[in-house]
């Protein structure tokens, strides 16, 4: 049995004046508010949204 990885992110500074794209990459990994930290699953997509976004989170494997 393989386990499911999970990767914990937390939103560290505020949406407000960012791109909308990067609102909604915010908004899709579940992130709600500052200091908010999410389980999120380690699957490309995520991936590539924790990426775009990463100057607002702090990831945590």
């Amino acid at each position: 049995m393989s386990a499911v990885k999970t990767v914990k992110v937390t939103l560290l500074k505020s949406i407000i004046g960012t791109k909308r794209a990067h609102r909604a990459c915010v908004q899709g990994l579940g992130l709600r508010r500052i200091n908010h930290t999410v389980e999120v699953l380690d699957t490309p997509s995520n991936r590539g949204m924790i990426n775009q976004v990463y100057y607002l989170v702090k990831c945590e494997g």
